[in-house]
């Protein structure tokens, strides 16, 4: 029995070009429709993404997954809001893929949905928890001083330093992964500095 190929792959449609510089207007408005499909799954997709972290220890006293929960936890409890906990609990989610650059990979999947500060934070986070370490591997761990004059250094170092570098407690009664599943998909639910979201999401014009 022949396979339709589409339904494998799960679209019903496409766009009928070889290259993008014959594109339709209805070619591109199809695939504006499906790129709305794709981005509602982007918590999903997020979430099991995060699950890779556990178990994941690296050396340190607790996994991954346990660190990113104990440093959402933490900032939960002290009164942050949901774009700052979802920011700190995903702000290590690179370290499966990025593991000489796992700041900027975070950075890049919470941008469209976070303040500029909370996108500053994370992507700069890693210079600024060796402030902790580094001088311990022979490195400077004044490098993040080099951010000295930007308006969300003091930001940065005090989520590393109340919330990054205290959260490898194996004694800590961290929430579930669960717990902050829901805080997850709100916060992604509405990207607020996405040029393409915004594009997407213009109804089309009448004919």
């Amino acid at each position: 029995m022949d396979v339709d190929s589409k339904a494998v792959h799960g679209a019903t449609e496409r766009a009928n070009f070889a290259a993008m510089t014959e594109g339709t207007r209805e070619d591109w408005q199809l695939i504006a429709r499906e790129f709305g499909e794709h981005a509602r799954g982007t918590p999903d997709r997020v979430l099991e993404h995060l699950k890779l972290l556990e178990g994941d220890h690296g050396g340190f006293p607790v996994c991954r997954l346990e660190h990113s929960l104990q440093c959402a936890t933490r900032a939960h409890r002290d009164g942050r809001d949901e774009p700052y906990v979802v920011m700190a609990l995903l702000h290590d989610i690179g370290d499966t893929l990025g593991a000489y650059n796992h700041p900027d990979i975070a950075a890049a999947i919470i941008k469209p949905f976070v303040s500029e500060e909370l996108h500053w934070i994370c992507q700069h986070h890693g210079a600024f928890q060796g402030y902790y370490y580094f001088h311990h591997l022979g490195m400077d761990r004044d490098a993040r001083e080099q951010f000295r004059d930007s308006p969300y250094f003091d930001a940065c170092a005090e989520f590393c330093e109340k919330y990054d570098q205290s959260a490898f407690d194996p004694d800590y009664d961290s929430e579930s992964l669960e717990f902050f599943e829901p805080m997850v998909r709100r916060v992604m639910a509405t990207p607020v500095n996405s040029p393409i979201a915004a594009a997407v999401s213009e109804k089309p014009a009448a004919a």
